[in-house]
């Protein structure tokens, strides 16, 4: 690995982004909690601002040139855990159909038993364009269906859009796992 563009304590900036945004799902829940089955900006706020430290950590450590062992599992983990969550509490309180909920738990599921299966291995899988796009879409439409009232029916859609982009960003894990795996 070539050496770091930045100075060492700067180096920890995308690894603390990502324990921070491990560390505000507790609160976010906390927040969807109390709206019930209303709209929440706090919720949307705190889910937004995880959805941006996803996509700032990661460009960090890739342009700093600081990616670590730690940074390649904790951020996949935050990401799950926080989109999880939002997509549980969602359902629970009416705001996503229990469809979503399967499919994210189904496609999280296949990815937990894909690294279990890979990373004894010492393969690891680049994540895809398509996959980084399903994380922003479906971020985003998570965030948006926080913040609108229940009739609002567009987050709905984009998180279906969203959806479909991740089982696709999936399919081509497996295709790329399973060349890894017989080479």
């Amino acid at each position: 690995m070539s050496a770091r563009a930045v100075p060492a304590p700067l180096a920890q900036l995308p690894n603390a982004l990502t324990l921070s945004r491990l560390a505000v799902i507790p609160v976010f829940v906390a927040l969807m909690i109390r709206a019930g089955d209303a709209h929440s900006w706090p919720a949307g706020i705190v889910f937004g601002a995880a959805g941006i430290t996803d996509q700032v950590d990661g460009f960090l450590a890739r342009a700093w040139r600081v990616e670590s062992r730690f940074g390649k599992i904790a951020d996949p983990l935050a990401d799950r855990l926080m989109i999880d969550a939002a997509v549980i509490l969602l359902v629970a309180y009416g705001r996503l159909p229990w469809a979503g909920l399967a499919v994210v738990v189904a496609r999280d599921l296949l990815l937990l038993i894909g690294w279990r299966v890979l990373a004894p291995r010492g393969i690891e899988l680049d994540v895809n364009l398509i996959g980084k796009g399903a994380t922003w879409l479906l971020y985003a439409a998570m965030g948006f269906r926080i913040v609108t009232h229940d009739h609002t029916r567009w987050p709905l859609w984009l998180f279906w859009i969203g959806l479909g982009a991740a089982v696709l960003a999936a399919m081509f894990y497996v295709r790329d796992a399973r060349k890894r795996l017989a080479s």
